[in-house]
C-alpha cells in the first residue's frame, strides 16, 4: 500500500537528502518527468514507494491530497474540516515522507512541482513572495470545499495538458500563467478559510494583544530587544507568515505594523509622564540605540520625541495649538 504523508520537520533531527531538481523527485517515486523545470504528478501512478525520507527541496510544490485528512489542528485547537487538503512548500524547506507503520490505502494525491528557474523574468517570478502560503506549516493547510477542489483540480489538469502539448514559443508563457492562476485561486480560498474561522482568528488577535502588553509590562523588551512577529507566532503555535496574514486580515495592519503602533503608543505615554529621558524610554521599549527609536517615532508621529513632548505639553498647559500640533499630538 502506498500512503503519502507530507509534513514540515525541523532540520536537526536526522539526515536530510537534497532533492534539487524536479526530475530527482520524479525518480524517487518512479514518475515520468514531462519537463525538467515543471511537472504535474499523480501519486496513484507511482511505480516506486518510499517508506521514509527527509529532504531539502530546491523547487516549489503544491499538493492536493484528495482524501479525508481528519481534524485540522489550528494553533492549539481542532477543526473538523474533512475536505481535500492543499499543502504548499517552497525551495529550501525541509519536507518528509513517513510511511512507517502505515496501513492506510493508496491516496489520490496530485501535485505541481516547478523550479524557480521556470518563473525567472516572469510576473509570477516577481510576485512569488506574495503567495505567503508557501511558508505556512502543514497544520495551516488549505481545506477545500467540493467546488473549490474541482477548480484546483481543473487548474492542475490544464497545466498537465500544456506539458503534454508539443513545445512551441507559447509553451512557457501558458504554463506559467496557469500556475499563476492556480496560486491566485489558492489565495482566494485561503481568504475564505480565514473568514470561516472568524471567531478562532479573533481569539488569536486578542491573545496577540495580551502577549504584546505582557511583553512590555514584564520588561521582556529590556533583555530580549524589540518584539518580533516570530515571537508571537511561536506563542500562537503558528508560522510567522500565517500569523501575519491572519493579523492583516483581522486588523487591516500587518503584524509588524501592529507591534510598531503599540510601541509608539507606549512611547507617547512614557514621554509625557516625564519621569524618564528619551534614551531611557528607548531602552525600556527594546531599542538598542536611541536614535533608532527617534527615527521610528518621527516616522509615525511626524516629529521627534522631544518635540512631541514640548508641543503636547504646551497644548495641555495653554489650550493653544497650531493645526500641525493638533495633527501630531493625537
Amino acid at each position: 500500500m502506498f500512503y503519502l504523508c507530507i509534513r514540515l520537520i525541523t532540520k536537526h533531527m536526522d539526515e536530510i537528502t537534497k532533492i534539487e531538481t524536479v526530475d530527482q523527485y520524479d525518480q524517487l517515486f518512479g514518475l515520468e518527468t514531462l519537463h525538467p523545470l515543471v511537472n504535474v504528478i499523480d501519486f496513484s501512478k507511482a511505480t516506486k514507494s518510499v517508506e521514509y525520507i527527509r529532504m531539502n527541496i530546491g523547487f516549489y510544490c503544491l499538493f492536493l491530497k484528495d482524501a479525508k485528512c481528519g481534524d485540522l489542528t489550528y494553533g492549539r485547537k481542532n477543526y473538523d474540516y474533512q475536505e481535500g487538503t492543499v499543502v504548499c512548500m517552497a525551495p529550501g524547506q525541509v519536507s518528509g515522507i513517513d510511511n512507517r507503520n502505515r496501513t492506510a490505502p493508496r491516496t489520490k494525491s496530485i501535485g505541481v512541482l516547478f523550479h524557480p528557474d521556470l518563473i525567472r523574468g516572469t510576473s509570477l517570478g516577481q510576485n512569488i513572495k506574495n503567495y505567503t502560503f508557501f511558508s505556512y506549516e502543514v497544520n495551516e493547510a488549505l481545506h477545500l470545499s467540493d467546488q473549490e477542489r474541482e477548480i484546483v483540480t481543473d487548474c492542475i489538469h490544464k497545466i498537465r495538458l500544456e506539458l503534454e502539448h508539443t513545445i512551441d514559443k507559447h509553451s512557457k508563457q501558458l504554463i506559467v500563467r496557469n500556475i499563476e492562476l492556480l496560486l491566485d485561486y489558492c489565495m482566494r480560498f485561503y481568504e475564505r478559510q480565514f473568514i470561516t474561522r472568524n471567531q478562532a482568528n479573533k481569539d488569536i488577535v486578542v491573545k496577540f494583544e495580551q502577549l504584546l502588553d505582557e511583553y512590555f509590562q514584564n520588561q521582556v523588551a529590556m533583555t530580549e530587544g524589540l518584539p518580533s512577529v516570530k515571537y508571537f507566532a511561536d506563542k500562537a503555535c503558528l508560522s510567522p507568515n500565517y500569523f501575519g496574514d491572519l493579523i492583516k486580515k483581522e486588523t487591516g495592519k500587518t503584524a509588524q505594523e501592529y507591534i510598531q503602533c503599540r510601541i509608539i503608543e507606549l512611547a507617547k505615554e512614557r514621554i509625557l509622564e516625564g519621569v524618564q529621558t528619551v534614551s531611557q524610554v528607548a531602552y525600556e521599549l527594546g531599542f538598542q540605540y536611541p536614535q533608532h527609536f527617534s527615527r521610528l517615532f518621527k516616522k509615525h508621529v511626524g516629529c521627534t520625541p522631544n518635540e512631541y513632548k514640548q508641543k503636547t505639553r504646551r497644548i495641555l498647559d495653554t489650550g493653544i495649538s497650531t493645526s500641525w500640533e493638533i495633527k501630531y499630538s493625537k
